[in-house]
């Protein structure tokens, strides 16, 4: 399936649009149906029903919202910078949707196989501060500059533990190739969640703030900012930024199961269930650990968070980094 291994010509090119459309088709089913999810775990833990009245259940919610968003009139206020305005949801999203492309989700189903995945992931991902910072500044409203100024000082924070991350990974393996990593684990005979159980803590902390969700969903503090940078977004456009957000949830979700849970690797030897039901489960509940986050944990304050990043985080990041390069030394592991 790795079309990109191959030379370019019309046929390849026709096929890499093809899987493409695939997977925004896999992405949008699972965004609707994430959206459901979310909301029901939330009225669990609250003690309410969540969605239960638009089709069996509610699971018809998230699909009669996004045809409300589809007609909703698209308004654009009077003094915006018209061409940013329209340009930054469009660059928010696509490198969310561009990362998916190099995640493996079993030993033969995968997009793209790239020698640098890791780097690409981390590379790439970075771009939708690019359309944040857009969206915040072409509103040309307060509220909407403050959020994006927040969200970019955040991302950008936060970015240097998961980069540091990804070289305890890197290490351990000894490529930057995701496949690789998942078949050093195999022949490891153990996940990377053991070995490198900091670096996961330090992945999995500073993953949650780049997404932008609580407990450090600042950018968008509803109390503070009203909805912060997109607040003067509406219908469709707006929707492409809640695209963006469950798109990096899929993401990062997909990526730690590869990186630190083995993949499609099966657990206590159970190999006679397929690979690809294997990542689907690790998938699910690291996809649920972010809705119990957002339900259980109040939100930090700006200063704590910026100060817990630079202080705690990054520091313990490089120790991880120092420790694991140590063990590879001495044999250890």
């Amino acid at each position: 399936m790795a079309i990109l291994a191959q030379p370019l010509t019309w046929l390849n090119l026709l096929l890499m649009v093809i899987f493409a459309a695939i997977l925004l088709v896999i992405l949008l089913v699972f965004v609707m149906y994430a959206l459901y999810g979310e909301r029901k775990v939330l009225g669990w833990i609250q003690v309410r029903n969540g969605p239960n009245r638009v089709g069996p259940g509610g699971l018809l919610q998230s699909v009669a919202d996004v045809f409300k968003l589809l007609i909703k009139e698209d308004i654009v206020p009077r003094n915006v910078d018209r061409f940013l305005f329209y340009l930054a949801p469009i660059i928010a999203f696509t490198p969310a949707f561009a990362v998916l492309a190099i995640i493996p989700f079993s030993e033969n189903l995968f997009f793209a196989n790239s020698n640098v995945g890791l780097l690409y992931y981390g590379a790439l991902s970075s771009l939708t501060i690019t359309g944040i910072l857009l969206a915040g500044w072409s509103s040309n409203n307060k509220y909407a500059i403050m959020g994006g100024m927040r969200s970019v000082a955040q991302m950008v924070s936060y970015e240097v533990p998961i980069i540091l991350s990804f070289l305890g990974i890197a290490l351990m393996a000894g490529s930057l190739n995701l496949i690789d990593i998942v078949n050093a684990q195999k022949a490891a005979g153990m996940w990377n969640i053991f070995p490198q159980i900091l670096g996961f803590i330090v992945f999995v902390i500073a993953a949650n703030a780049e997404l932008n969700r609580t407990p450090f969903d600042l950018p968008e503090a509803e109390n503070e900012l009203v909805a912060g940078y997109f607040v003067e977004y509406s219908g469709f456009r707006w929707a492409f930024f809640m695209l963006t957000e469950y798109s990096y949830i899929f993401a990062l979700s997909a990526l730690m199961t590869v990186i630190y849970l083995g993949g499609w690797s099966a657990p206590f030897g159970l190999t006679f269930i397929p690979g690809i039901v294997w990542f689907i489960v690790k998938f699910l509940i690291l996809v649920f650990y972010l809705f119990w986050v957002r339900a259980t944990f109040p939100r930090v304050r700006i200063d704590h968070l910026m100060g817990f990043a630079w202080k705690v985080l990054i520091p313990l990041a490089l120790l991880n980094v120092v420790v694991t390069a140590t063990l590879k030394l001495f044999g250890i592991i």
